[in-house]
């Protein structure tokens, strides 16, 4: 067995991270430090929340480092002294000057939730689904200062499977992450060779952070099949939704459906039964299997249509 020597910085932020980090501290490889950004206020109440990697960083007893930015003497002097070999970066989400990188003698490496050089940028998972990729995976490439530009390493594809949304997905591919990034850690400790590949600029497409906005439905304007594709894409951020009755619908689960004539796009249909509901798109109709009212929980279509007294050809905007 070979000796784990290597000792490694980590950074990583989301839950997005928390499968390499622990995988690495699983396979006894020493953490020194974890960099992650710092606490957030969220909720009703505002409170100050750890990320996922600060919560399983201490859970572990590893060092915590928390800088607003890396561009400055201090964070630089903080990293340089820990003396690591290697840096391990997964979901970050700041940018990491050249001069940090050029401290780790065995390099820096990035777990990053695309086959690039698609997706390159802040929602790669969200985007594919969006735009109806078959495929879907995880590329490890060599840190640069520029957005995921870095030399590849390693990427696995599988196939985007139908009907999981970007939530579920995420934690299939995070978890492959982390076993590619294992994989390459343990070449590197081994002394064996790495092979890097360029990206070829020529096919890059970039994940834009998803915006609120974009998820509001236009009825008139979107087919059945893309508003089925962002249904999934934005949950379990931000939710589609549109306006019924002066409050804000949102539409987590959907299929589609070719029960209702086609109308006016946006039109509300429950079945006979109330046990199923449908709407109107610009070209078809889609089945909702599952609803939240503005201020409610998410409920079943059965649940809806009876609490609400749904109508048929009730009208969304």
């Amino acid at each position: 067995m070979v000796d784990k020597k290597l000792k490694i910085i980590f950074a990583g932020t989301p839950e997005f991270s928390v499968p390499t980090l622990s995988a690495l501290y699983k396979e006894k490889y020493q953490i020194l430090l974890v960099l992650t950004q710092p606490d957030r206020r969220s909720g009703r109440g505002m409170h100050l929340k750890s990320s996922s990697v600060k919560q399983k960083a201490k859970e572990y007893n590893i060092p915590i480092f928390q800088p607003n930015s890396l561009n400055n003497e201090d964070a630089f002097k903080k990293i340089k002294e820990i003396n690591a070999d290697i840096l391990i970066v997964a979901a970050y989400g700041l940018i990491i000057p050249t001069k940090i990188l050029d401290i780790f003698s065995k390099g820096s490496y990035n777990v990053h939730a695309s086959l690039l050089p698609s997706w390159r940028g802040a929602a790669p998972i969200h985007r594919a689904i969006e735009a109806g990729d078959s495929k879907i995976g995880v590329t490890i490439m060599s840190v640069a200062p520029k957005l995921d530009t870095g030399d590849m390493v390693k990427k696995k594809s599988i196939d985007l499977e139908e009907g999981l949304t970007s939530g579920e997905m995420t934690n299939v591919i995070s978890k492959l992450g982390a076993e590619l990034m294992v994989s390459i850690v343990n070449d590197i400790n081994a002394d064996k060779p790495l092979k890097f590949t360029k990206q070829d600029e020529s096919i890059t497409t970039y994940a834009n952070k998803i915006s609120k906005s974009e998820a509001r439905v236009i009825w008139k304007n979107v087919t059945s099949e893309v508003i089925i594709r962002k249904i999934k894409a934005f949950n379990p951020f931000p939710g589609v939704f549109c306006n019924f009755r002066g409050k804000i619908i949102k539409i987590w689960q959907a299929k589609k459906a070719n029960k209702v004539s086609k109308s006016t796009p946006g039109k509300l249909y429950p079945d006979a039964e109330k046990n199923r509901l449908f709407i109107t798109t610009a070209d078809g109709v889609i089945e909702i299997k599952e609803i939240q009212l503005e201020g409610k929980r998410k409920m079943t279509p059965k649940e809806f249509i009876i609490t609400n007294n749904i109508k048929n050809e009730e009208l969304l905007s």
